[in-house]
């Protein structure tokens, strides 16, 4: 049975609320709130990292002050019953309980899916349903639309279920699951800290089974919270099984693939690799997906299936080192054994040009128009560019030249200009 709503409670808490009591109360909240504030500043200290999920960008909104507030807040009140009887604290401890809420929620969300749209739509929903719940809290409308859902019920098999059940259900749920996001992202982020190449991988697929592990189980839990029953998901997973084999086979072997490939680190972000006639950087390994950057600043989304049955280039598997060619024509008759010491000297000279193994400088070949000779060195850095390096290398090969006084020849045409005279007019 529904209860009647009675107004005499609101009138008793305006009422309490101009008593000279509350004047007191403030003073203790405000006292509460300098030190939860004080407390979360010293808590973070000077190298606590900025933006985090307990702290935030400023203290005051980070999830450890509110939280802190509400401790302070309900020891206050306990404290204070014995002579005042609460009247703010009342109205105070819900709007804490509803701030800590959104700022959890809202904090682990955005770290987690940094950037995606429909988490400013979660937000929102969450925002607006946690201030709804503190307006029927203080007024005392919540254990009346308690009672009304529980009138809600309906049948679920030999399950009964009511309207109550499903919302606290689906609220525990939500709570379960951003419990698991943050725990996860928390773990993630320590696994990848200070991490790259070889080790970067490693506990890449760390991060990710961890994550998978803890979504699974907030899941399980979320699940039962809800009240479904948990031998039920036997069908669906046969359901889902069938799925896989036809529609999303695919995405299974793209997953798949993603844990060979962070298994057994082929290839690991940093690489330089080719990959479908696309070279660049990888910057990412997904369980989907692998990101690859190009020197030019364009990005390629391969699937990790691509990755692992398609021929893969990679230029820092097992030695970072590249070599990269040039050219270059010298005129017949050029001292080509004395020139090649001076070339390979000021080729060794450029910046990114590693001594080990040293530039060499051959005769390849004899052209029509001079001898051919071919310029090999070796480079450590290859994401930074060949390009770059290939023209310092030709500008210093080109000083060489200049300064020995070698002729670079270059194809000459000679044209014949014939130029005939009008025939003489005759006489008249």
């Amino acid at each position: 049975m529904v209860r009647a709503f009675d107004v005499k409670e609101l009138d008793e808490l305006a009422l309490s609320l101009t008593r000279p009591g509350a004047a007191a109360e403030l003073a203790v909240l405000a006292v509460c709130l300098f030190a939860a504030w004080g407390v979360a500043r010293l808590m973070q200290g000077r190298t606590a990292p900025s933006g985090s999920i307990l702290f935030g960008e400023r203290v005051i909104d980070g999830v450890l002050f509110p939280l802190l507030a509400l401790a302070f807040a309900f020891a206050a009140r306990v404290g204070l019953e014995a002579t005042i009887k609460p009247a703010v604290f009342r109205v105070a401890i819900p709007i804490l309980v509803s701030l800590v809420v959104i700022r959890f929620s809202v904090r682990v969300l955005s770290r987690t899916f940094p950037g995606v749209a429909w988490v400013r739509t979660v937000e929102r929903s969450i925002s607006w349903l946690a201030w709804i719940a503190v307006v029927l809290w203080v007024t005392g409308v919540l254990p009346l639309v308690l009672d009304a859902m529980d009138d809600v019920h309906w049948k679920i098999g030999t399950a009964q279920m009511t309207l109550r059940n499903l919302v606290e259900g689906t609220i525990t749920a939500g709570v379960v699951l951003v419990l698991a996001l943050w725990i996860s992202a928390a773990l993630e982020r320590k696994l990848l800290v200070n991490a790259s190449g070889q080790d970067l991988s490693l506990r890449k697929i760390a991060a990710t089974l961890v994550r998978t592990v803890l979504l699974f189980v907030g899941l399980m839990f979320a699940l039962s919270a809800v009240g479904i029953d948990l031998t039920a998901l036997s069908v669906l997973g046969g359901a889902v099984g069938v799925g896989l084999g036809f529609g999303l086979q695919k995405i299974a072997a793209n997953y798949i693939s993603g844990f060979v490939i962070l298994a057994e680190r082929s290839i690991r972000i940093g690489d330089m690799v080719k990959v479908d006639n696309f070279e660049g950087r990888i910057t990412d390994i997904r369980t989907r997906y692998t990101v690859i950057r190009s020197l030019g600043g364009r990005e390629a989304i391969i699937p990790n299936e691509t990755v692992i049955t398609t021929r893969v280039e990679n230029s820092s598997l097992a030695d970072p080192r590249v070599l990269v060619q040039t050219a270059v024509q010298v005129a017949y008759g050029s001292d080509v054994r004395a020139l090649q010491p001076r070339l390979e000297a000021a080729v060794a000279a450029v910046p990114r040009v590693v001594a080990d193994p040293a530039p060499s400088v051959q005769l390849a070949a004899f052209s029509a128009d001079g001898m051919d000779l071919a310029i090999h060195f070796w480079i450590r850095d290859s994401e930074n560019g060949q390009g770059n390096v290939r023209s310092d290398v030709n500008l210093a090969v080109l000083d060489v030249l200049n300064a020995e006084g070698i002729e670079i020849p270059f194809p000459q045409r000679v044209v014949h200009a014939v130029v005939s005279t009008p025939p003489e007019q005759g006489r008249e």
